[in-house]
């Protein structure tokens, strides 16, 4: 049997191993709900595949739903439906680490606010009803061309108006660095990102709308191949058009852009946005044992990380600024492979770039058994990071009550002060964080 023979039998075993799992993330990522009976479906999906059979967190799940929004947000309403379910179910009060404007929206439903350490007044200020209410951009997300018509018919039509100051939609870097234009997003764009094709062909008919590089990298958002075709006439793919293919779940998308433009794949979006499968591909492709390794740890399941480690790499190896598998672990609140990683021998106190240990990642997310676990196997409290902060500046920094009171409760010094010479209690100041003060 020939090398390549034995890597594709390992690929696929892994992909029937996990296929429930990343059967059910897919099913998220590209939802198209039209009725509660659907969306009862996915539910019991999320509950039978993710949290009791592979032992997910509530709390990561619903982390993982509303981080979705920003790329999907003409299903917002079935999002924070299925998040709702799951804080209910599983009486979640507090999720770190989700989109300010998915926490907002989840709070302005349900009276709910799952992170704590969020400021909603600039949020506040923006017109967040552009779906729901009688405007053109409603029309793209549903794809009525005859009412995108009605308003491109009207007097006084700009063509080229542009959508700012929107947290409903991601920020690409071509949006983000806008020259001899107002940064926000131009109708065209929109129509990219909801695969509205018919629209899309008006305005490029009537106005001969220009196709951007931020048109080509939502066309892998939204999916539609007639759009995705034409912006490849004037745009080439890169880095970002593979971040979003990967966002997408399509794995069409991506080895395309792999095969046909040499594109390779992050290892690091594959698995904040849980898509496995991509995962996979990329270790069948490239035998990186140790990336996979040092990622494996997001996507959250003890057997994956056990298998990345049992193929020989080296249990402390570093990955840039996102450090050891163990900060990782602990910076998303991966309790049971923390424990895992300790068991094995992992540095406890090992620094990333910056010089942070897995204890400040833990103080930043405010995870107060993941601080005792660390800390019951010898993670030093008073050890500092390149700017001389300790674990207790970034609790009070990021409102992490619990893990401030921990720290303190330990013998932390308070009026300890960084390279700046700001205590604790400057943090908590000057980030408002009223509950940690």
């Amino acid at each position: 049997m020939s090398v390549q023979s034995i890597h594709q039998n390992k690929f696929s075993e892994l992909r029937e191993n996990y296929k429930q799992y990343i059967d059910t993330y897919n099913a998220l990522y590209q939802l198209k709900i039209g009725n509660e009976e659907e969306l009862s479906q996915i539910y019991k999906m999320i509950k039978t595949n993710l949290i009791e059979s592979k032992k997910l967190c509530p709390q990561s799940i619903i982390r993982d739903i509303l981080n979705i929004i920003p790329y999907n947000n003409g299903h917002t309403k079935s999002y924070l439906s299925l998040a709702k379910l799951i804080s209910d179910d599983y009486h979640v009060e507090e999720v770190r680490q989700i989109p300010i404007i998915s926490n907002y929206l989840f709070y302005k439903e349900y009276g709910i606010k799952l992170d704590k350490s969020h400021n909603f007044e600039k949020i506040q200020s923006e017109n967040l009803s552009i779906h729901s209410e009688n405007t053109i951009y409603k029309a793209i997300v549903y794809n009525d061309k005859e009412t995108f018509i009605s308003f491109a018919e009207r007097e006084g039509f700009d063509k080229d108006q542009i959508l700012r100051n929107s947290s409903l939609y991601p920020i690409t870097r071509s949006i983000f660095f806008s020259f001899g234009r107002r940064p926000g997003y131009s109708l065209l764009e929109l129509c990219c990102y909801h695969g509205a094709v018919d629209c899309f062909k008006f305005l490029r008919t009537k106005f001969n709308s220009e196709i951007t590089e931020s048109c080509l990298i939502f066309s892998f958002l939204g999916g539609n191949p007639e759009i995705m075709s034409e912006c490849l006439k004037y745009q080439k793919p890169g880095d970002e058009c593979m971040c979003y293919a990967i966002v997408s779940h399509n794995i069409d998308f991506v080895t395309f852009l792999m095969n046909e433009y040499k594109i390779s794949i992050n290892l690091y979006q594959c698995a904040v946005y849980k898509n496995l499968e991509s995962f996979l591909v990329y270790f069948d492709r490239t035998n990186d044992i140790h990336r996979c390794y040092a990622y494996s740890a997001l996507f959250e399941m003890l057997s994956l990380c056990e298998y990345f480690l049992s193929l020989g790499t080296n249990i402390n190896i570093l990955m840039g600024e996102f450090g050891t598998a163990l900060h990782i672990a602990t910076m998303y609140n991966c309790k049971e492979i923390a424990e895992f990683l300790i068991s094995r021998g992992i540095n406890i106190n090992k620094k990333k770039i910056k010089g942070s240990t897995p204890l400040h990642d833990a103080a930043k997310s405010n995870n107060k058994e993941m601080a005792e676990l660390l800390i019951s196997h010898g993670a030093n409290i008073n050890e500092k990071d390149d700017e001389k902060r300790t674990a207790l500046h970034d609790a009070a920094k990021s409102n992490s009550k619990e893990i401030a009171e921990l720290l303190i409760s330990l013998g932390l010094n308070i009026n300890e002060k960084d390279r700046r010479g700001n205590t604790p209690l400057h943090d908590a100041a000057c980030e408002n964080s009223k509950e940690t003060i």
